[in-house]
C-alpha cells in the first residue's frame, strides 16, 4: 500500500456520522438533511429521455476523449457563457469530458505533480476534501490559504510566502466557493495568473457552482474568461472543471469536463487513457442536450433564490446572516462550537447540518471553519422553511 494513505483524514460525512452516533432525535419532528450538497430539485426530463433514446450505445466502448459533438457542445457553452470568441476554445485540444469533476480534480494532481521536487499544492481553507487527498496521495505538501469573514471568505494570495510559491506546482481555487459562495473577481484571477507565470505553477479552477448565482445580470467570472481578457488567449497554466451535477440537478449522471491549456490537457489525456473513466455514450448524448439548454438552469437558480430569500428572512430575526452571491450553501456562524451546535440541532430539531471545522484544517494558528456550519439548501422549499424555523428556535434558546 502507498505510505501516503496514512496522511488522509476521515471524510467529513464519516466524522459527521460519528458526531451524531448515539443521539436519538425527536420522533415527532421529521428529519431534514441539509448537510450534503446533493441537489434534490427535478432533473430535467429531457436528460432521462435522451439517455433512454441512446441505450443502444451501451454496446460500444466509449473513448476517453468522448465524441466530437459533446466536445463541440461544451466549447459552444464555454464561449457563450464566459464571453469568449467563438473559436477561443478548440474542442479537439482544449476539452476533455470526465465522469464527474470529483474524479477529475483528484486524478489531475496525480498526473501533474512531480513528488521528487518536494512540491506544494495550495488550496483554500475550508475546502473540498478531494483537493487535500489528491495532493497528499500525489506526494505533495499541502498549504492551506485561510478564507475568513473579514476578507469576504476569499483567498488572499498576498498572504502566501514566496518560499511557498517557489515550491508550488498546483493551486486549487473554488469559485463560487464551497462553502461560502464567495466569488473570485477577474482582478484576483489575473493576480494569480501573474503569479503562475512568475513561479511556473498550474491553476486548477473548480467552477462547479458557477451556474448557481443570485444576480441574473452578474454571473460569476471564470478563469478562462479572466485569462483571455489579459491576453492569455491559449489559457496557459489554466485548467477549469465544470459539471452537470449542480447546474442541471444531475449528480447521478456523473458528467463534467476539463478545459484549458492544450499542452497540459494533452498530457492529462495520455494519463486518462490508462486511468480515466470514459463516459458511456448514452451519458454523452444526454450531456450534449444539457449543455445546450439554459432554460432549466435559469429555473434552477430561481428555485434556489426562493429558498435563500425565505430562509434568510426567517433566520435574520435572530442572527447575522446575508445571502451569498452564488452557490446553494449558507455558511452560518454559530454562537457555540460548530460541533456542539450540530449535535444540539440534531438532538432537539432532527435537522442535520455539517460542522465547518470538518471542512477545514488549522493553519497559521487558525481553523477558519470553527464556529460555522454549512447548511445546504437542497431540500424542497417547504422543508427549508421548516428547517429555518427550527434553527431559529434553537438559536433563540442559545
Amino acid at each position: 500500500m502507498t505510505p501516503n494513505l496514512k496522511y488522509l483524514h476521515p471524510y467529513p460525512f464519516e466524522k459527521l456520522s460519528q458526531l451524531k452516533h448515539g443521539i436519538v432525535p425527536p420522533v415527532d419532528k421529521s428529519a431534514i438533511v441539509l448537510s450534503i450538497g446533493e441537489p434534490t430539485q427535478l432533473t430535467p426530463p429531457f436528460i432521462g429521455e435522451t439517455l433512454v433514446a441512446h441505450l443502444n450505445g451501451l454496446s460500444n466502448y466509449p473513448t476517453t476523449k468522448g465524441i466530437l459533438p459533446l466536445r463541440q457542445a461544451i466549447a459552444t457553452w464555454l464561449t457563450q457563457r464566459f464571453k469568449l470568441p467563438l473559436d477561443a476554445v478548440n474542442p479537439e485540444t482544449q476539452i476533455l469530458p470526465v465522469s464527474g469533476t470529483r474524479e477529475a480534480l483528484f486524478s489531475f494532481a496525480q498526473c501533474l505533480i512531480n513528488p521528487a521536487d518536494k512540491p506544494v499544492v495550495i488550496m483554500p481553507n475550508p475546502f473540498y476534501q478531494i483537493y487535500e487527498g489528491a495532493a497528499l496521495l500525489a506526494g505533495a505538501e499541502t498549504y492551506f490559504l485561510n478564507t475568513v469573514e473579514n476578507e469576504d471568505y476569499l483567498p488572499n494570495f498576498d498572504r502566501v510566502p514566496e518560499a511557498i510559491w517557489q515550491r508550488c506546482q498546483l493551486i486549487y481555487i473554488c469559485s463560487p466557493g464551497n462553502p461560502s459562495g464567495a466569488v473570485i473577481s477577474m482582478a484576483e484571477h489575473q493576480k494569480l495568473l501573474a503569479l503562475a507565470e512568475k513561479y511556473n505553477f498550474v491553476i486548477a479552477s473548480d467552477e462547479c457552482y458557477s451556474e448557481l448565482y443570485d444576480d441574473e445580470n452578474n454571473p460569476p467570472v471564470g478563469l478562462l474568461e479572466s485569462a483571455y481578457a489579459m491576453g492569455n488567449t491559449t489559457f496557459k497554466r489554466c485548467v477549469v472543471f465544470h459539471s452537470l451535477s449542480k447546474r442541471s440537478n444531475a449528480p447521478g449522471l456523473r458528467s463534467g469536463f476539463v478545459a484549458g491549456d492544450a499542452d497540459i490537457l494533452d498530457q492529462y489525456f495520455q494519463y486518462r487513457t490508462y486511468q480515466g473513466c470514459a463516459l458511456p455514450l448514452p451519458t454523452q448524448y444526454a450531456s450534449i442536450k444539457a449543455w445546450q439548454d439554459e432554460a432549466h438552469v435559469k429555473e434552477n437558480r430561481r428555485l434556489y433564490r426562493e429558498k435563500f430569500n425565505a430562509v434568510i428572512d426567517i433566520l435574520g430575526e435572530v442572527c447575522q446572516i446575508s445571502k451569498p452571491p452564488a452557490g446553494f450553501y449558507i455558511w452560518l456562524k454559530t454562537p457555540i462550537s460548530d460541533t456542539e451546535f450540530t449535535q444540539k440541532l440534531f438532538a432537539t430539531e432532527n435537522i442535520t447540518v455539517l460542522p465547518g471545522s470538518f471542512l477545514s484544517r488549522e493553519a497559521d494558528g487558525l481553523n477558519p471553519g470553527l464556529n460555522h456550519v454549512r447548511i445546504a439548501l437542497v431540500a424542497p422549499l417547504d422543508d427549508c422553511i421548516a428547517a429555518a424555523h427550527r434553527i431559529k428556535y434553537l438559536l433563540k434558546t442559545l
